[in-house]
């Protein structure tokens, strides 16, 4: 069971995801149906650690296992989507795939659990300002050396 729960007239999540690079490039995924991208990841479910969260849903969404290089951030997320008022908070951590094949990829990859609608796609970590990734402050986050992080934001 997922830790999501309406609480008055928000819907309140505790989420993990993950940063992997390489190439200069960062991983993401994008539902084709919205104008955004996010980074990899999910919902904590109940008894879950966030680190469990991210090599659950990594095998998941892509059959690739994860190997932790670090925990990055922390964000306290509060945003609006259709209509609903979020309380999200949400943990990241920097990752990398575990097999050597899976780390020279550069191709969009396709959701594993049969979610037609998510792709994941390599952005040019050079021109990260000219996508629309949220939260917004990942933007900061992947510029910061001193890390990690906490962070409130609302878009």
């Amino acid at each position: 069971m997922d830790l999501s729960l309406d609480v008055k007239d928000y819907k309140l999540n505790i989420r993990a995801g993950v940063v992997i690079t390489h190439n200069n490039k960062i991983l993401v995924h994008k539902n084709i149906n919205k104008e955004h991208y996010c980074l990899p990841g999910g919902r904590v479910e109940i008894g879950e650690s966030s680190e469990q969260t991210i090599k659950r849903e990594m095998q998941e969404e892509l059959a690739k296992q994860i190997e932790i290089k670090r925990y990055v951030a922390t964000i306290e997320n509060f945003f609006i989507m259709e209509n609903k008022k979020y309380h999200e908070i949400y943990f990241l951590y920097e990752v990398e795939f575990l097999k050597e094949e899976d780390k020279n990829i550069n191709h969009t990859m396709h959701n594993k659990e049969g979610k037609e609608y998510l792709q994941y796609e390599w952005l040019d970590l050079d021109k990260i300002e000219d996508y629309n990734i949220l939260p917004k402050c990942l933007k900061k986050i992947l510029k910061t050396q001193n890390l990690p992080i906490h962070l409130i934001n609302s878009d």
